[in-house]
Parts: structure tokens; sequence; C-alpha cells
């Protein structure tokens, strides 16, 4: 896998998720697609319905509060966060989803555009085992509109994630 630049102006602005990358040397691609927030589906279920992709391979990004602590939780767009495998996974008791504000600050992403990648902090991170059953999976490029795809080893290398199963 290469990176691949689109030719639209949406493809080719930058974000902090598409810089690492490039900084990185880490082969990826771009997919880019019409958000419409107009259709009703959650960002991550537009994504991969807009791309064409299986959800299961399509993951979203959520930014959880664990005893105080803000955590980064990836997981299949199709499926949701188990909030408590989320807690166990960093040793922590109880975790909520984090206020959008919170995470919006934290990441420097709009909600909808949280990417795993590239992120104001580096804050402590768990992917999804599932991830690792495939060989490319696509998360965020850092704006609505815009998934990128790159290898599971790479997200959680890149991430410093740790991985368990996360998702029911």
């Amino acid at each position: 896998m290469r990176s691949v630049a689109k030719k639209s102006a949406r493809a080719s602005a930058g974000t902090p998720a598409l810089a690492l990358l490039e900084r990185e040397g880490v082969p990826h691609t771009l997919h880019p697609y019409d958000h419409n927030a107009t259709a009703g589906l959650s960002f991550g279920m537009e994504a991969a319905e807009a791309l064409g992709l299986d959800p299961a391979r399509v993951f979203k990004t959520l930014v959880a509060d664990v005893d105080g602590a803000l955590t980064v939780a990836i997981v299949p767009v199709d499926r949701q966060l188990d909030l408590k495998a989320l807690a166990r996974a960093v040793g922590g008791k109880r975790a909520a989803l984090a206020d959008p504000p919170a995470a919006e600050r934290a990441t420097g992403y709009v909600v909808g555009g949280i990417s795993p990648l590239g992120q104001k902090q580096r804050l402590a991170t768990v992917v999804d085992d599932s991830a690792l059953a495939f060989d490319v999976v696509y998360v965020s490029g850092g704006r609505r509109g815009l998934d990128v795809g790159l290898a599971p080893a790479d997200l959680v290398r890149l991430t410093a994630a740790t991985t368990a199963p996360l998702a029911r």
C-alpha cells in the first residue's frame, strides 16, 4: 500500500494525522467522501457507507474519561464501546464518554473528525483487538469527510496503543 493523494481540495488540505503518517513514512491511503450532516447516520457509519467499506473495518475514535484521565478507544463503527472493558484495559475502575468539548480540546480535532493519529495531547489509547484480523483498517483522517486506510500494526505503533476486546 502506498500513500495516495486525491486531487480534490478536501483531500489535499493537511491534518496533523496526515502529517504524522507522512513524517513517519507509513503506507496509507486517503479516502475522502462528502459528509452529509442530514443523513441521520453516525459519523463512522456514514464513512463506511459513503466509501463502500465493510463497517467492521472502519473504526471510530472515542474519547472517554477513565477515573479522571482522558483515554482513547478505537472500535468498529458498527459496534458500541464497552466502557467497563475500556476501564479494565487501562487498569481503571470507571469509564464514561468524555464531554465533547473536552475531547476536542485534548485531541485538537472536532467531534466526527477525531483521528487517533496526530492528537494534540498523547492520551492512553486502546484499539479493539478485532482490528488485528484485517490487513487494512480505516480511521478518521482528522476531519469529517476523510478516512485513512492503514495497517492495524501501524495504527497501534503510532498511537502507542494496547489492544483489548472493547466492542460489544
